[in-house]
């Protein structure tokens, strides 16, 4: 059964307008069942696990591409990084005739990756401005359930207008824990697989085809465990040298590591919101998981019932909510490091999320509890320092339906994430 994806659109526009398109996101998101379902009819697939392939292409790439011809698709081209400087060949060579005889561009390769760390410097190299990149996460939460999405806009007189048609059924907090504990890898949430099992083979196949070649042969250990004590610190803020300390490792090997994972989409670095960039560096950014089903396997969390009512339940409802704001950037192909922030000053003051977009900054405090209370609301002045227009913010809580707190902030429902 094929479930359909807010992302496609994006995939099919970026496709109309590049010879050759690469569609990233960690293992098993869906990236090579989304390309298929949208150009498989028409087009050839070749997969880079494949061992004869995989040596083909690496030995010998311009075999590979007469032998395969165009349109293609080739999957886990991070295997096979020779074949970019071919491909770019190929696309110029063609991108002359189509020129010279008043033709129009077409489509030659699709691409699909699940280790950007291996593959970034080899496209930026070879193939810019002959390629569209594309991000893609697992299911979000209007995916799970099929329902109708809409890029996120943080107006509240958007988000009641779209409550106002929409036919979504509130999703009690115990619900919504339920989400957060399965997560979103489609094999999981369209029960292919047992939840457990899955992850348990997710991670060694992520380390087994990676990481193995990245780290040295000594520390797969160390890796196993450095993830999942990142895992137990979702939500909060890196630093390096504490976490390279707990793990024992040096602190070049820590930034290496958070690198690999945020890389596979299996991690995201929240920045701090500083209009001065050279300030923003020596601020901490906030880890969060992009999955929490992945995110409580690693912390060992055993139901839904015990991670609500545990000590890291507030953490996975922020990482639950920021992570459904990243994939609904990556499903308009948005890039979340250009629009979303948090707020953190000397005095401890924070705000756990911003919308920032040209002269407006929209405040967005994340609670699990139902009507947390106003006083949530007290850090949406700091923000006026920055001489922006601050919009009426947003406490994403497990509340029924938008509620307003003041004349500058509202109470919105979690589950209407992405509506």
């Amino acid at each position: 059964m094929y479930r359909d994806r807010k992302i496609e659109n994006a995939i099919k526009e970026v496709a109309d307008s590049f010879p050759c398109i690469v569609v990233y996101g960690s293992r098993q998101v869906g990236k090579s069942t989304t390309v298929n379902h949208i150009f498989g009819s028409k087009v050839r697939r070749i997969t880079l696990d494949d061992g004869y392939d995989r040596s083909l292409a690496r030995d010998n790439p311009k075999l590979f591409l007469e032998t395969y011809g165009w349109p293609l698709i080739i999957d886990e081209i991070q295997k096979a990084p020779k074949l970019l400087d071919e491909i770019k060949i190929r696309i110029d060579d063609m991108r002359l005739k189509w020129t010279e005889n008043n033709e129009d561009q077409q489509l030659m390769y699709i691409l699909t990756g699940s280790n950007k760390f291996e593959l970034q410097q080899g496209i930026s190299d070879s193939l810019a401005g002959r390629c569209g990149v594309i991000e893609m996460a697992s299911f979000s939460s209007v995916e799970k359930y099929d329902q109708p999405g809409h890029k996120f806009d943080p107006d509240i007189n958007i988000l009641l207008k779209r409550e106002k048609d929409s036919h979504m059924s509130y999703r009690t907090r115990a619900e919504v824990f339920e989400d957060i504990f399965i997560g979103g890898m489609p094999d999981v949430v369209l029960k292919k697989s047992g939840r457990n099992v899955y992850f348990r083979s997710y991670i060694d196949t992520y380390i087994e085809k990676d990481v193995k070649r990245l780290i040295s042969e000594d520390s797969e250990t160390t890796f196993r465990n450095f993830i999942s004590l990142v895992a137990l610190r979702t939500s909060t803020e890196l630093h390096y040298d504490n976490l390279a300390g707990e793990i024992g490792i040096d602190v070049r090997t820590c930034k290496r590591w958070i690198a690999i994972l945020e890389a596979a989409g299996i991690i995201f670095l929240l920045q701090p919101y500083m209009p001065n960039i050279s300030n923003r560096i020596i601020k901490a950014p906030k880890i969060y998981f992009m999955d929490t089903g992945l995110c409580a396997y690693l912390c060992r969390w055993p139901d839904a019932k015990m991670l609500e009512n545990g000590a890291m339940s507030g953490a996975f409802y922020e990482t639950y909510v920021v992570s459904e704001f990243i994939k609904n950037f990556y499903a308009y192909n948005m890039d979340p490091k250009e629009y979303l922030f948090y707020y953190r000053d000397k005095d401890q003051k924070e705000v756990d999320l911003l919308y920032v977009r040209t002269g407006e900054i929209y405040p967005i405090e994340i609670k699990k509890s139902i009507f947390p209370g106003k006083k949530l609301t007290k850090n949406f002045s700091v923000l006026e320092k920055y001489k922006m227009t601050i919009k009426p913010g947003l406490v994403i809580d497990s509340c029924e339906k938008i509620t307003p707190i003041n004349e500058n902030a509202y109470y919105y429902p979690v589950f209407r994430l992405g509506e």
